[in-house]
C-alpha cells in the first residue's frame, strides 16, 4: 500500500518536475553546441542564394522579394517555428497605394463666424506632408518660434488646428517640431507661407503620386499663403507681425476661430509586400509571454533604371544585389532562428524571428510590423536588428544604441564572456550620420521596446550592383551570429526584463 502511494505521488510529481526543469535556462553545454550550428558554410550558402541575380535586386514589391519571403517561410517551418503572420501562416502582407492628390477638390478655410478665410489646392495652399486624404475641423491655435514639447501645456494642441508662423529666420516649421506637435495630439498644422515662390514650389511637388502604405497615422502639414489670409482678413498681418517680434516660443489660443481641412485623392494603384514571421515559444510559463524579436529587412532596390529605384550603375551589371544590405542580415536572423531551434537551446522568453521589407524605401515593414503586431508590443522586451553585416572590419562590429538602454551594459558582459568569439562591439562611430533612426529597430524604439543595431558601416558597394555575394566575409559574420546568439540567450533567460535610460525614453519613445 505505501508502495503504491510512493507510486501514485511520482505520477503527480513528476510532471511538476519536468515542467521546473523545462522552465530553467538552457545548460552551457547545449549552447555552445547551438551556436556552434552557425557556420561561415551556412552563411555563404544563404548569402548566395538570397543575394542571388534571380531575386532581381529584392525591391519592394517585385516577385525577388515574393521570393525570398517564401524561402525564409519555408526555413522557418522546417526549424518548427510557430507561423505568426496573417491567416495561420508564415507572411505578414500590408497594403502599399499609389495615390494623387485632387487639387480641385480639396479646401482649407477659417472662419469665426463674421470673418473667413478660404483657400484651394489649386491657389492659395499647398500640401507639405502627410495623408493625401482627409477631413479635419477643430479650433484653432497660434504659434511661433522655437518649439519643443516640454515647451507646450498639456492639453494645448490636443484636437487643435495649430497655425504656425515661421521667424523670419525660417521657412517652414522644423521636423521635429512637427513630430512634437504629432506627439501631443494637434489635428493639424498649417504654416503660414510668406514666399509665393515657396508655395509655388509646394503645389507643384503636391501634384506628385505619394506612396501610402497601411494606415497613415502622421497628421497632414498644409501651407497657406500669407498674402491670401491678409486679404481676406486684413487685421491678420498685424497679428503675425507681433508673434514673429515676439521673443522665444509664443502660443496664442484663438478660440472664437475653427480651421477646416478636406483633402481628397484618387487611388492610381495598389500592392502588397510581405514580412516573414516565426515564433519560437519559451520554456517558462510566465516569460513565454513575454518575447524577444530578432530582425532583418530582407528588401534591397532592385535594377539600375527601374522606376523609384536608387540602384546606381557601376560597369554593365545592372542588378544590385544587395548581399551585405541587407542579404547579411537576413541570413543572421535565419542562422540564429536554426540555433535557437536546435535541442536544449530554447530559452525561457519567447523569440519572434523577423524579415521585414520596405525599409530602403522608408522602413514600411517593420512600421506595419510595429503597429500591428502578432503579441502586444509591451510584450516585446527587446529588438535585435542586423543590417549589414557581413563586410568592413574583421574583428569588430558597431553596436548603436547602447547609451540609452541597460542592452549596452548586457552586450559589454556577453561580449567579455566569449573572448573565443574574436569579435569586439564597439560604439556608434557615426552619430553624425543618425543611423539611430534609419533602419527599422527605430520602428520598435519609438513604441518603447528597447533596441540594439548591429552594423558594419556603409562601404564603395553601398546601393550598386558591386554588393555582390562574393564580398561578404561569411567567416566573419559566423561570429557575429554567434555573438547575437549569445546576446539573444541572455536577453531571453534573464528575469529582469531590459530598462530604458530614463533621458533616453523621454526623447525617443513618442507617448
Amino acid at each position: 500500500m505505501l508502495r503504491s502511494a510512493l507510486s501514485s505521488l511520482a505520477t503527480l510529481v513528476a510532471p511538476a518536475l519536468i515542467a521546473a526543469q523545462s522552465s530553467q535556462a538552457p545548460q552551457p553545454d547545449a549552447l555552445r553546441r547551438a551556436a556552434q550550428t552557425i557556420t561561415e558554410a551556412d552563411v555563404r550558402r544563404r548569402i548566395f542564394l538570397i543575394a542571388d541575380d534571380s531575386m532581381g535586386g529584392r525591391d519592394t514589391p517585385s516577385p525577388g522579394l515574393d521570393k525570398t519571403a517564401n524561402y525564409i517561410a519555408s526555413e522557418f517551418k522546417r526549424f518548427g517555428l510557430r507561423p505568426g503572420g496573417d491567416s495561420g501562416g508564415y507572411l505578414m502582407r500590408y497594403p502599399i497605394a499609389r495615390k494623387q492628390l485632387l487639387a480641385n477638390r480639396s479646401t482649407l478655410g477659417f472662419t469665426n463666424g463674421s470673418e473667413t478665410v478660404n483657400a484651394t489646392f489649386e491657389a492659395g495652399a499647398a500640401l507639405i506632408a502627410g495623408p493625401s486624404s482627409a477631413e479635419i475641423q477643430g479650433s484653432v491655435v497660434l504659434m511661433s518660434g522655437p518649439l519643443s514639447p516640454d515647451s507646450v501645456p498639456a492639453g494645448a494642441v490636443k484636437g487643435k488646428v495649430v497655425v504656425y508662423v515661421p521667424r523670419a529666420t525660417e521657412q517652414r516649421l522644423s521636423r521635429n517640431g512637427i513630430r512634437a506637435l504629432q506627439q501631443l495630439g494637434a489635428a493639424a498644422v498649417v504654416m503660414v507661407i510668406a514666399s509665393d515662390t515657396v508655395l509655388a514650389q509646394y503645389a507643384r511637388t503636391q501634384g506628385f503620386p505619394r506612396t501610402v502604405v497601411g494606415t497613415s497615422a502622421s497628421i497632414p502639414i498644409v501651407g497657406i499663403l500669407e498674402r491670401g489670409v491678409v486679404q481676406q482678413v486684413p487685421g491678420a498681418g498685424d497679428q503675425f507681425d507681433q508673434l514673429r517680434a515676439s521673443p522665444g516660443f509664443v502660443l496664442a489660443p484663438m478660440p472664437d476661430w475653427s480651421g477646416a481641412i478636406r483633402l481628397r485623392d484618387t487611388t492610381l494603384s495598389q500592392a502588397y509586400a510581405p514580412n516573414t514571421v516565426g515564433i519560437l515559444e519559451g520554456s517558462d510559463p510566465v516569460l513565454r509571454k513575454e518575447y524577444l524579436v530578432f530582425s532583418a529587412h530582407m528588401d534591397h532596390i532592385g535594377t539600375v533604371g527601374r522606376p523609384g529605384a536608387s540602384c546606381r550603375a557601376r560597369g554593365a551589371d545592372s542588378i544590385c544585389n544587395g548581399a551585405d544590405d541587407d542579404g547579411s542580415g537576413t541570413v543572421g536572423v535565419l542562422e540564429l532562428a536554426e540555433a535557437f531551434s536546435r535541442p536544449g537551446a530554447r530559452p525561457r522568453r519567447s523569440v519572434i524571428f523577423l524579415t521585414v521589407s520596405g525599409e530602403e524605401h522608408g522602413l514600411w515593414g517593420s512600421q506595419h510590423f510595429a503597429s500591428h503586431p502578432p503579441v502586444p508590443i509591451g510584450q516585446i522586451v527587446a529588438d535585435l536588428n542586423a543590417d549589414m553585416i557581413g563586410r568592413n572590419w574583421k574583428d569588430t562590429i558597431v553596436a548603436i544604441g547602447r547609451e540609452h538602454s541597460d542592452l549596452g551594459s548586457t552586450l559589454a558582459r556577453v561580449n567579455a564572456a566569449h573572448p573565443e568569439l574574436h569579435m569586439a562591439a564597439i560604439d556608434d562611430r557615426w552619430p553624425e550620420e543618425r543611423f539611430y533612426t534609419r533602419s527599422d529597430h527605430y520602428n520598435f524604439a519609438v513604441k518603447g521596446v528597447p533596441i540594439l543595431f548591429f552594423f558594419n558601416g556603409t562601404h564603395d558597394d553601398y546601393h550598386r550592383p558591386s554588393d555582390s555575394p562574393d564580398k561578404i566575409d561569411a567567416e566573419k559574420e559566423s561570429r557575429i551570429v554567434q555573438l547575437l546568439f549569445y546576446l539573444g540567450q541572455d536577453v531571453a533567460n534573464r528575469t529582469q526584463r531590459p530598462q530604458w535610460n530614463p533621458e533616453s525614453y523621454k526623447q525617443i519613445v513618442n507617448p
